[in-house]
């Protein structure tokens, strides 16, 4: 009996440990990272939705300062 060899259950563990392993890579790995510009998205969403972001506000607050001042 001790001459036998546990084929399935060699099999078996063989494929547990690439199953851990394969897990481990893959939890591992790191996404890529995209340059994404914030502010022009959200220009974009504004855009559609017909609001003006906060950035777009502070720019035509001091101009309408400036408009208001040449008038007088």
């Amino acid at each position: 009996m001790a001459g036998t060899s546990l084929k399935r259950k060699a099999r078996k563990n063989r494929v547990v440990a690439k199953r851990r392993q394969d897990e481990m890579k893959r939890l591992n790995t790191k996404p890529v990272v995209k340059q994404v510009d914030i502010e022009e998205i959200k220009k974009e969403f504004a855009a559609k939705s017909g609001k003006k972001t906060k950035s777009e506000k502070k720019e035509e607050a001091p101009k309408a300062e400036k408009e208001s001042k040449s008038e007088e």
